[in-house]
């Protein structure tokens, strides 16, 4: 059973020759892999199985579809609790489909019907721009982020 507290309803929205889907069971698990696993710096230390946990874990996946094969191009993974606080990860398109707006399409999909007072965090080392389209900032001095141990 998937509970999404503040999110039950299904978004699914058409983006020119493509489509943004939240539905779970449309996610390409093989995609996700491939690309975390090669492509991501933020994703090539963990395993498939992470992977797999991670995926059964999201509070909320959204994922970018050709509209005419179905085919996942991109993606992006939600942690939280519905309620307070989510974490926004693993956002990507595949080097096919860049310059459609998907990487947009997607964060729009994820934040789409959340609550108002929800705090949402992530980290990029190269994405600054999209997420502030967004409303992210950096830090006030509330936030403390304890770095991963080497």
């Amino acid at each position: 059973m998937r509970v999404l507290t503040a999110l039950s309803r299904r978004y699914l929205v058409r983006h020119g020759d493509y489509e943004v889907d939240d539905d779970p069971g449309r996610v390409d698990h093989d995609v996700v892999w491939d690309f975390l696993s090669t492509e991501a710096y933020w994703g090539r230390t963990r395993t498939r199985a992470d992977v797999e946990a991670q995926l059964r874990g999201a509070w909320r996946v959204v994922g970018a579809y050709r509209r005419d094969t179905g085919a996942m191009v991109g993606f992006a993974r939600a942690v939280g609790d519905g309620v307070n606080f989510a974490y926004l990860a693993d956002v990507f398109v595949l080097p096919s489909a860049r310059g459609a707006g998907l990487g947009k399409a997607l964060v729009a999909g994820i934040l789409d019907g959340s609550p108002v007072h929800m705090r949402w965090t992530l980290f990029t080392d190269d994405a600054h721009g999209l997420y502030r389209r967004f409303g992210f900032v950096e830090p006030d001095h509330t936030a403390m982020v304890r770095p991963p141990h080497s």
